[in-house]
């Protein structure tokens, strides 16, 4: 730049100014690109000192680098200048194209504010275009695309100072300083851009990291978990269909992994089961249920069930833990058992007796005369309501005598329970309540002893269960006392069915090698709707005390 004022650039400032360019835009780092613009300026473009101020994100203006004295560079370098200064000194002084120069004679205005800059020594100009210590030059960088625009992003602004061959830049230098800004914008903004893919592509990798970590972690969760694991889809034509299952769950069902891919949750579960299923598959909640293993047994298990949601496309799969609960199940029905059963013998106990008699019956009376119901529609009319206090039962149920309705009508889905006439057999099926109480059975409690006793018990409990059919029940109220249910019998098949149990009570029963031998005695009741339990039972025991009383004392036992 020493001849500005020839017609021709000689080559050698050409290739230096070109390599100045290169090595600009081949920076490997933001910094560096930033220390190089600025040493090209005083290596490429002939000034002794060049400063690059960088915008930062809230608008103030950094000395990011400095280049040509080591002095002020270590006195400006990270120093802050506000943005208002900038814009100030970019708005005064001459504009050389995007250049702004500032003269000495202009320039003392700014030296109270607060851009960092530097003073040099030297002698006043002798001739018109001499550089003077005090001028200032300064170059905009903006953005590509908004070069030259007065709207455009302001990048930063590189300073230079003293020319080396002493003079203000002429048309050529200013000209290749307002270019080197243009592409010094350039490089710094492919140096950021660059400097945030590599943040980028740092973050992604360390997000890529910790999610294999995770996914590792998950893997080893559930792969190693003590308990079944399994993943099932959800939603489509495959929902339930069992993706993936850990060696637990395998070894809990009995199922090879291979072959647990080709079933679904609802091919496993016990077929009383699927509605629970289905309803916790839903929910994505828990329940527990019984699962079938390959041996065709089933067992419980507790089943819990994460629904795993994609943001956009809804539910995904569901995660299912699965938990061996067979002994908590075989302890709670042991003890649902015990409550519900007689310990000695394990016949349904007294009040097991009674709530299956209670299944069976409602408050509604068996039969209703029509005069009952004229007697009420005379009493109250044919505009009787549900709402009249005289409409409800004991129990607070409303009804109506309507249409010839009766009484109870929120009973009308129960199957009512009726009795056989009482006077003749006419065919009616009914559930007959057989009382039975043992005879001579004092007698061998205190001779033999409880032990003893007790056998005899159990084999009579044994006796009574083996001479009734499935779904009848055989009940021990306490002492020596039994109760038979059987439903669906005739006057006739209940005589009949007491005769026969009795004849099995009476068979010799051996105890510690002795022939023991007891009586029964039978009493037949009947339940009907409009009976309690303790009705029918009361109505049975009292038949058998009848029964008991009508036959000769010494005939009431077998010997």
């Amino acid at each position: 730049m020493e001849t500005e004022s020839e017609p021709y650039v000689r080559l050698a400032t050409l290739r230096q100014l070109h390599q100045v360019m290169a090595d600009m835009n081949t920076a490997r780092s933001l910094a560096d690109t930033l220390q190089t613009v600025a040493d090209g300026i005083v290596n490429g473009l002939g000034y002794e000192l060049a400063a690059v101020n960088l915008v930062r994100p809230d608008g103030d203006l950094v000395v990011a680098a400095l280049a040509g004295n080591s002095a002020a560079e270590a006195l400006i370098t990270g120093r802050v200048g506000s943005r208002a200064s900038w814009e100030r000194r970019l708005s005064m002084g001459e504009a050389w194209g995007t250049l702004r120069f500032i003269p000495h004679t202009e320039g003392w205005i700014l030296d109270e504010d607060d851009v960092p800059q530097w003073y040099t020594d030297g002698p006043e100009p002798r001739f018109e275009d001499e550089w003077h210590p005090s001028d200032r030059l300064f170059a905009p960088m903006y953005t590509p695309g908004a070069q030259g625009s007065s709207c455009g992003e302001l990048l930063g602004v590189i300073s230079v100072d003293r020319p080396r061959n002493g003079r203000r830049p002429g048309a050529w230098g200013r000209e290749a300083l307002q270019m080197y800004a243009f592409h010094a914008a350039i490089a710094i903004s492919n140096a950021r851009l660059r400097a945030n893919m590599q943040r980028a592509l740092v973050r992604l990798e360390r997000e890529q990291q910790a999610l294999r970590a995770s996914e590792e972690s998950f893997r080893q969760a559930f792969e190693y978990a003590p308990s079944g694991m399994a993943i099932a889809e959800m939603g489509g034509d495959q929902h339930g269909r069992i993706l993936r299952t850990n060696d637990a769950l395998c070894r809990l069902l009995g199922r090879p992994a291979s072959a647990m891919r080709r079933y679904s949750f609802s091919d496993l579960v016990h077929p009383e089961d699927i509605g629970t299923l289905l309803r916790t598959s839903a929910e994505g909640g828990r329940a527990e249920l019984r699962l079938g293993r390959r041996d065709g047994t089933y067992v419980w298990v507790s089943l819990r069930n994460s629904v795993v949601a994609d943001a956009a496309d809804g539910p995904r799969f569901l995660l299912t833990h699965v938990e061996d609960i067979e002994e908590r199940k075989r302890r709670e029905l042991q003890l649902a058992h015990r409550a519900s059963h007689d310990s000695l013998t394990g016949l349904p106990n007294s009040a097991e007796l009674r709530a299956r008699l209670s299944a069976r019956l409602c408050r509604r009376p068996q039969s209703l005369p029509p005069s009952a119901a004229d007697s009420l529609d005379a009493a109250f009319g044919d505009g009787f309501r549900i709402d009249h206090p005289a409409a409800h039962d004991s129990g607070g149920h409303a009804f109506d005598f309507h249409a010839g309705r009766g009484p109870y009508d929120a009973f009308d889905h129960h199957v009512h329970t009726v009795a056989p006439d009482s006077d003749a057999d006419d065919g009616t099926k009914g559930l007959a309540v057989l009382f039975c109480d043992l005879d001579g059975f004092k007698s061998i409690n205190d001779r033999f002893g409880h032990n003893a006793g007790d056998a005899v018990l159990i084999e009579v409990a044994r006796r009574l269960s083996r001479g009734v059919r499935d779904g009848d029940t055989v009940a021990r109220l306490g002492g020596d006392e039994f109760v038979v249910l059987a439903d669906g019998l005739g006057k006739a098949d209940a005589q009949d069915l007491a005769v026969r149990l009795r004849n099995e009570i009476i068979q010799p029963i051996r105890v510690d090698g002795r022939a023991m031998r007891v009586g029964a005695s039978f009493g037949i009741g009947w339940a009907h709707c409009g009976m309690t339990a303790d009705e029918v039972l009361k109505s049975a025991d009292e038949r058998m005390y009848v029964e008991k009383r009508s036959r000769p004392k010494q005939h009431r036992r077998a010997g």
